[in-house]
């Protein structure tokens, strides 16, 4: 196995999100994780694959409701 395994924090790091926010999408079952010992930590490409599966078509996105956040 030559995957490269990355901690809550890192993910978090780089997708600018708090670790908690990580934590739901594992607990959600939306991002996959291997449990070691007491940490959880996640394949690059199940990352990829999660990052993948949330792309949007622009065309679906209502900017206007955007603006009022």
């Amino acid at each position: 196995m030559n995957a490269q395994l990355l901690t809550a924090g890192e993910v978090a790091d780089l997708l600018r999100v708090s670790t908690m926010t990580v934590y739901r999408l594992i607990r959600a079952g939306e991002l996959k994780a291997v449990r070691v010992g007491r940490s959880y930590r996640v394949k690059q490409v199940d990352l990829d694959d999660y990052l993948q599966s949330q792309v949007v078509d622009p065309a679906s996105v209502d900017f206007e409701d955007l603006d009022h956040g």
